[in-house]
């Protein structure tokens, strides 16, 4: 029954999470549309992300992501990278290298814009361990 909901609402909405991805607590999906993400992404904690995102891979090896991550609309994060803890990445933004911990990015391709208030737009975090 799980399986058929999943595939169900995966097509009404538009949204593709395979369900061998790995997506810790907190993760949120802050308007459901037009959301595609490799089924061997590794996505941490207090991840939030923005509708039409993308997360591909051709080789095999999709992104690794961080806590306490925002990812805003119209993102594609291509291939094997790796978005540190309390990063943000921009409306529009390709991601095709490594996001340092703590960075704001945007861009085409994405670059760092910033280091000020890190994780700043995460809202409602999970808290582990209490």
């Amino acid at each position: 029954m799980a399986i058929w909901m999943h595939r169900r609402l995966s097509k009404k909405y538009g949204i593709q999470i395979p369900r061998r991805c790995k997506i810790g607590y907190g993760f949120y999906i802050g308007h459901g549309i037009g959301i595609v993400i490799n089924g061997g992404t590794v996505i941490g904690n207090n991840v939030n992300i923005s509708q039409f995102l993308t997360i591909g891979s051709n080789k095999g090896t999709p992104a690794v992501i961080g806590d306490n991550v925002y990812i805003g609309p119209n993102v594609c994060i291509v291939e094997d990278v790796h978005i540190g803890n309390n990063a943000t990445i921009g409306a529009g933004s390709v991601v095709v290298k490594d996001v340092p911990e703590g960075a704001t990015v945007a861009g085409v391709p994405a670059k760092v814009i910033s280091y000020k208030e890190p994780g700043r737009f995460i809202k409602d975090r999970y808290v582990i361990g209490e």
